[in-house]
């Protein structure tokens, strides 16, 4: 997290590129061989795309019989120069045949992903997310599940035809925030810019970033079969295993033990936050030597991968036994300490955290 002041931006345009193949009710176009032509990209507005064309907003819009300027969609190819044509189709020469009765189409369910929200899913199907919460009954729309269900209203899609292949799906790379970051080691660890993070996630204070908030990573994706699982575990698997090896020896629910370490660093071990937590487990100085003393009976070295994990995971399960398994008050005390738990139960300020390693621990479980 910067805790640099905020600084404010000039505002473009809010028009997000929808990351779905949706209805969008606007005409396909052909175009002049003088025309010039531009695909959408994940993160592009309507706006940028015409301060980079040298054109307005508005021209793109005569330019592309635009029904609708909000909804621009990946892949989806603009005129930015030319003139607008004509929307109307010739008359067919023959009568045209009577088309067939279609089956009546089936509505759009869409499967939760890891790092979706409702704000994500409404947007790239064109919707509302008062309109989803309705259609679904979702009691706290700000809670999903990785793996639910969820009917898109006014949504349809064809029935299946018995050719049709499983196919593997291609889905944006999310990062979730970490404690100690800011865009700039974002940028860096992925090779690419603050600009262009800030373009996918129409984030209007760059400055400003929240533990556990998800960013899209433009120009990254990682593929799944319905896997949900974060993308850059597998390259950091010899940690992992180190992780899952010590939580099977301490009786603590492995996927849990992932997610904690994954939230905290990445399962990186030569993480250190701007508090002084340190290592895969983020632990500072003062709770090593307090696990050490009163758990371990032996020195925890913070910077060696194995004794780091193995002095967090022993927390956890200090803290499962504590609070007799309730994972909100273990991830609290984790967080906000022990005393502040015990006094105060889970602060505001928690539950983003508390929220995100639970879709991890749910992603780490498949």
């Amino acid at each position: 997290m910067s805790t640099s002041p905020r600084r404010s931006s000039p505002r473009l345009l809010s028009v997000a590129a929808l990351v779905a193949f949706v209805a969008m009710g606007a005409v396909a176009l052909p175009a002049a061989a003088t025309d010039r032509v531009v695909v959408v990209m994940p993160g592009d507005t309507l706006s940028e795309i015409a301060l980079a064309n040298g054109v307005t907003v508005a021209r793109l819009v005569a330019l592309n019989h635009l029904a609708d300027p909000d909804r621009i969609y990946i892949g989806q190819r603009l005129r930015v120069s030319g003139s607008p044509a004509a929307t109307s189709r010739p008359a067919p020469t023959k009568p045209a045949k009577a088309a067939s009765p279609k089956p009546a189409a089936k509505p759009v369910v869409h499967v939760v992903r890891y790092g979706e929200n409702l704000t994500m899913i409404a947007r790239r199907y064109g919707t509302s997310i008062s309109a989803i919460a309705r259609a679904n009954r979702l009691v706290n729309p700000s809670y999903l599940r990785i793996g639910q269900r969820l009917t898109i209203p006014g949504s349809s899609a064809p029935p299946a035809t018995t050719s049709a292949r499983p196919t593997t799906e291609v889905t944006p790379l999310i990062h979730v925030v970490q404690y100690g970051e800011n865009l700039t080691l974002i940028a860096h660890h992925y090779g690419t810019s603050i600009a262009a993070i800030v373009r996918a996630n129409g984030l209007h204070d760059p400055s400003y970033l929240r533990v556990g908030q998800r960013l899209v990573i433009p120009g990254r994706t990682t593929r799944t079969t319905g896997r949900a699982a974060p993308s850059l575990a597998a390259g950091r698997a010899a940690i992992g295993a180190i992780i899952r090896a010590e939580a099977k020896a301490r009786g603590v629910p492995v996927a849990f033990a992932l997610a904690v370490a994954w939230q905290e660093s990445g399962w990186r071990a030569g993480a250190v936050s701007r508090a002084g937590a340190v290592g895969v487990m983020q632990l500072t100085p003062a709770t090593a030597v307090w696990v050490a003393t009163t758990m371990l009976g032996h020195r925890v070295e913070l910077r060696d991968a194995r004794s780091n994990v193995e002095a967090g995971v022993t927390l956890l399960r200090h803290y499962l036994d504590r609070y007799h398994g309730n994972k909100s008050l273990v991830l609290a005390a984790y967080y906000q300490g022990q005393t502040a738990a015990d006094r105060h139960g889970v602060y505001a300020m928690t539950r983003p955290y508390i929220a995100s390693i639970l879709a991890l621990e749910a992603s780490f479980s498949h």
